[in-house]
């Protein structure tokens, strides 16, 4: 790869990491354990399931896995194998896109297109319309989500590769399934009035509302089909939601889990899931409403959300016991924010240079990959593709993309 043509000091240093995820990527192969490893088995599952049922009883259930996932990460080979998660194939497809963006090389809009043909069969079986879920059973306070079960927070993001990859090698296959994926949105996924204001969208076919994140990413996913295929139906269903992802900021700028009365902690990758999907709908649209909200979202990120080292932490203040200081996910999720919202909040910048220089110097291993997290003791070294070695390597990519187009501007 050749580095970026870019006055950024440590944009030689990023295209020489990215070089090597790739040599370490075509190695590792593409399936991976998970965050949910632990839990994402039968015994985890129980565990789990006990938890939501009898908090007593199931802290002593999970607490073998909690002390594993602290102190011995390597152990979730013990309870799951390793699987094939179709967000991080919709990451690694971006990544690529934007290295050929970068680099002109055919090599990384083949990788691009790879990952999209396996998206293609891992789409969620027994729907008419193309959707994407997660490839296990997921056992959550109201109940278990059976795998493949279609998520409005999965199906964006392979929407998005789709858009970025046929904006560099058009291809009529590539717009119909993103027509399909935009049924799936507008038809299996339904809408609630929110007493706020606006209309909350379920997580999945017809269950689960209140997600603020749920709700910002069908805006945005609508928002962009609406462009991209001149729809203005959809602009009206995806205004609803936008409204409720604004009616649900809290007045301190930040944005709860879920406004259900009981989710309402407040964490760092879900902050910046809601406010870069703000940040792509006021690109397109220009609704001053977003900018505002948008404006008092940065003030309580960057206020809230940032160790004293200035790197990501989780949550603003934890609901419950946390076993890590800082997380890949984190890290990448915030470069990806900076990145879009730096030319509106220039205060940003220094948060972005922080960041991206913090990985840099303590995140990369001697193999190529990421580490996943800065446990209170020690690392998990764990390389797990959702949990986010695609995030993370989209997001240098996306950063040297970006930052060239930048300082040409």
């Amino acid at each position: 790869m050749q580095p970026a043509q870019t006055n950024t000091p440590a944009a030689g240093q990023i295209s020489k990491t990215l070089e090597n995820f790739v040599r370490w990527l075509e190695s590792y192969g593409e399936v991976s354990w998970d965050h949910q490893s632990f839990f994402a088995g039968p015994a985890g599952r129980r565990a789990k399931g006990l938890y939501y049922k009898n908090k007593l009883l199931g802290t002593v259930a999970v607490a073998p896995m909690i002390f594993c996932e602290a102190f011995f990460p390597s152990a979730r080979r013990l309870f799951h194998q390793p699987m094939r998660l179709p967000i991080a194939d919709a990451h690694y497809a971006m990544g690529f896109a934007f290295l050929h963006e970068v680099t002109g090389e055919p090599k990384y809009l083949d990788q691009a297109v790879h990952f999209l043909d396996v998206l293609k069969e891992s789409r969620s079986p027994g729907f008419a319309e193309f959707c994407w879920g997660y490839p296990f059973d997921w056992v959550t306070r109201n109940g278990v989500l059976k795998a493949d079960l279609p998520f409005i927070t999965t199906t964006p993001y392979v929407f998005e590769a789709l858009l970025q990859v046929n904006q560099l090698r058009p291809s009529d296959e590539w717009k119909e399934i993103m027509a399909s994926a935009v049924r799936y949105a507008t038809t299996l996924i339904k809408d609630k009035p929110f007493p706020g204001g606006g209309n909350t969208c379920s997580y999945m076919p017809g269950e689960e509302f209140n997600v603020v994140n749920a709700s910002a990413y069908r805006a945005t996913i609508l928002v962009s089909a609406a462009k991209f295929f001149g729809n203005e139906e959809w602009l009206k269903i995806a205004a609803g939601n936008v409204d409720f992802v604004l009616a649900a900021q809290n007045a301190n700028g930040s944005w709860p889990y879920a406004k259900d009365g009981v989710r309402d902690f407040v964490d760092h990758f879900h902050t910046c899931f809601v406010m870069k999907a703000l940040a792509k709908i006021h690109r397109l649209n220009g609704d001053l409403r977003i900018l505002a909200a948008l404006a008092k979202g940065v003030d309580y990120y960057l206020k809230n959300l940032f160790g004293e080292d200035g790197m990501p932490r989780p949550f603003s203040k934890a609901p419950r016991l946390t076993v890590y200081k800082c997380e890949l996910y984190d890290c990448a999720e915030c470069i990806n924010l900076c990145l879009l919202l730096r030319k509106n909040f220039p205060q940003l910048e220094k948060t972005l240079a922080t960041v991206v220089a913090g990985i840099l110097e303590n995140w990369i291993k001697p193999d190529g990959s990421f580490r996943s997290r800065k446990l209170i003791l020690g690392w998990d070294n764990v390389p797990m593709h959702r949990w986010a070695q695609s995030q993370m390597f989209r997001a240098l990519a996306f950063y040297l993309r970006d930052t060239s187009e930048h300082e040409t501007e």
